[in-house]
């Protein structure tokens, strides 16, 4: 399984959207600052997530997410 997922930081509200396979483990690794791009963002609440069976649809998901209609889309969910 592939997991799409869009963390919260509770330092300034901004938003990340990433894909993984391992949601739990990857929210620890951003809160730990073992990403260079949200280490100084920290710490960082899990707001959003999305199942699929192929990494492929997982990725095309995760990029609208990141369009400008995606962010529109979050903008109204959250």
């Amino acid at each position: 399984m592939y997991y799409v997922y869009v963390l919260r930081s509770l330092k300034d509200g901004r938003l990340y959207k990433g894909l993984t396979q391992n949601v739990e483990e990857r929210l620890n690794q951003h809160n730990q600052g073992e990403n260079r791009s949200t280490k100084g963002f920290t710490p960082w609440e899990l707001v959003l997530t999305k199942s699929f069976d192929s990494r492929e649809k997982a990725r095309d998901y995760e990029k609208y997410l990141k369009s400008g209609s995606g962010r529109e889309f979050l903008k109204e969910i959250l």
